[in-house]
């Protein structure tokens, strides 16, 4: 399902799956951040064209995977602690109004497929644990299907077709282990029952809350280091 427009199934073409994965290799680190991309090197790798090649690149520059600077080329994003920030805040704001379009727009069916869903996770022996709460991408995690179930295409596309994968990269760069993990399983049991009561304000609420309790916990987490390391 192409990120560009999540809410169609497109043809695959060949440059659609050079962008899918380039994008998997960056947010899993197989291509390390900020490092140089070198355009005759992937085309080679990837075996496809220059111009298919540029057209997956500017796909990718569009998810904010990777950044052009005139004279000096493209690289993959660095991960910085001030960026994460800034896009756990931008998270905040707009996966706080997906949710709300959510609780008015979801259907009956995608509720419980969601619901089924949060099952499925309470299963992982990780979670059970309470030391991480890992979500495979796209229909599998939670934050992805809420925010389809807006059906608010402006939404959709700033978040699944923009941030996403980004989201995803910044997971991978600074682990996914939290003391939160059982908390924010219970937080998003909370937020689904404020969908499938349809009370908007309270999805929304809980949704900032949720996300903005995630931030606070990096934050922590990056007081904790530099106190080491003084």
């Amino acid at each position: 399902m192409p990120l560009d427009n999540p809410t169609k199934t497109l043809a695959v073409t060949t440059a659609d799956k050079v962008f899918e994965q380039i994008q998997h290799a960056i947010v899993e680190g197989d291509i390390l951040a900020g490092s140089k991309i070198s355009e005759p090197e992937l085309a080679k790798q990837y075996q496809v064209s220059r111009s298919t090649l540029r057209e997956a690149l500017n796909r990718l520059e569009k998810c904010h995977l990777i950044e052009r600077k005139p004279n000096v080329g493209s690289r993959v994003v660095e991960c910085s602690i001030k960026g994460l920030l800034e896009l756990y805040i931008t998270r905040e704001a707009l996966e706080g109004m997906a949710c709300r379009q959510a609780a008015e727009n979801m259907t009956g069916e995608e509720i419980v497929d969601m619901k089924a869903m949060l099952s499925q996770h309470s299963t992982a022996q990780d979670l059970q644990d309470g030391v991480a709460y890992y979500q495979e991408k796209g229909d599998l995690d939670f934050h992805y299907k809420v925010i389809l179930g807006s059906h608010n295409a402006q939404l959709i596309n700033l978040i699944c077709g923009q941030l996403y994968h980004l989201v995803r990269m910044y997971r991978c760069q600074f682990g996914m282990n939290s003391p939160r993990a059982s908390r924010a399983f219970s937080e998003h049991a909370r937020i689904i029952e404020a969908i499938s009561d349809r009370d908007g304000e309270l999805a929304e609420l809980l949704m900032r809350r949720h996300i903005a309790a995630s931030r606070k916990n990096i934050e922590n987490k990056i007081a904790e280091q530099n106190k080491l390391n003084q």
